[in-house]
């Protein structure tokens, strides 16, 4: 059987991390020739995936947060050759709120990470397209507006260096006295709403900003988008947040949200709106956001709550 051959793209930020070190010259030790990479500037990304499928890389390996996970498959989707002609997609979480990984059930630990990848088969999963006025932009997770990327937005990097997911809750905190609800325009296959929204969530994934889960059901592998739309609530407020501390979250954004699963949805507003991908804020009046099904093969963890295999028969 011939030796596996990986490149890590580690964030720069993680550069001097001991477990990360540790953890390589372990697994190098178990049999796997492994390259790393850090990235500094834009463009690293893109530079080090082309290299290493020159290279004959059989997986590349994304250390890092939700971004660089996104980085590195929107890397890997830019190209021309199909997904199972390309290397497969791994993924040690080092990020902040780690999102994906939290949801997807991916070990944070980075040798148990490194060693998931080795035993297991790499799994088609789809990617989010989205187009707005400066051209396109891609995510494996989720895209969110509205009071939710308000909040991670402008969460103050040291606060989450200290604090982590945690820092995400205490700026939520701060801004719920301000939240200014968005006149929107949503439409897609079988589906026209239009309001004022206060959060939305266009899920490939299941959650963003430090573990806000806007798309619950939302599956990596089904073709499709999880769209969540959380009106102005108005008089709604205190029954909600009575729901959301008696019986959690997924049962107050079902007493309050506009739900849907599309292959792809479009948006306009007549202020511009921001949407955050996967940690990357994208201003425009309008935006199309597609499902492009089996862009990629990952890594994942048997029994993987994010693909359909693991969602129980009817």
């Amino acid at each position: 059987m011939p030796q596996p051959h990986w490149r890590l793209i580690l964030n720069g930020k993680s550069a001097g991390d001991d477990a990360l070190r540790e953890a390589v010259a372990a697994i190098r030790a178990d049999g796997v020739d492994l390259d790393v990479r850090v990235t500094w500037e834009g463009g690293d990304a893109e530079r080090y995936v082309s290299e290493a499928i020159a290279d004959g890389a059989d997986c590349i390996v994304a250390a890092g947060g939700d971004g660089t996970l996104s980085e590195v498959a929107t890397t890997l989707a830019h190209r021309d050759e199909p997904a199972d002609a390309l290397p497969a997609l791994g993924l040690v979480p080092m990020g902040t709120a780690n999102d994906f990984a939290s949801a997807a059930g991916l070990p944070v630990d980075a040798l148990e990470a490194l060693r998931l990848i080795r035993a297991s088969r790499p799994q088609p999963i789809d990617l989010l397209r989205l187009e707005a006025a400066d051209g396109s932009h891609w995510a494996a997770n989720l895209a969110s507006g509205g009071f939710g990327t308000q909040v991670t937005v402008e969460t103050d990097a040291g606060l989450k260096k200290m604090l982590g997911g945690l820092a995400y809750l205490i700026t939520g905190i701060s801004k719920l006295g301000r939240i200014e609800p968005i006149r929107a325009h949503l439409r897609g296959e079988g589906f026209d709403w239009q309001g004022d929204f206060i959060a939305l969530g266009i899920g490939n994934g299941r959650q963003a900003g430090g573990g806000q889960a806007l798309c619950p059901d939302a599956l990596i592998d089904d073709g499709l988008l999880d769209l969540t739309v959380v009106p102005d609530l108005s008089g709604e407020v205190g029954a909600t947040a009575a729901t959301l501390l008696t019986q959690g979250q997924h049962a107050a954004l079902e007493r309050v949200a506009v739900r849907a699963r599309l292959r792809s949805v479009e948006i306009d507003s007549e202020r511009e709106l921001t949407l955050n991908l996967d940690g990357e804020p994208v201003r425009s009046h309008h935006f199309r956001i597609d499902c492009v099904p089996a862009r990629v093969r990952m890594h994942l963890p048997e029994g993987c709550p994010l693909l359909a295999a693991s969602v129980p028969a009817a």
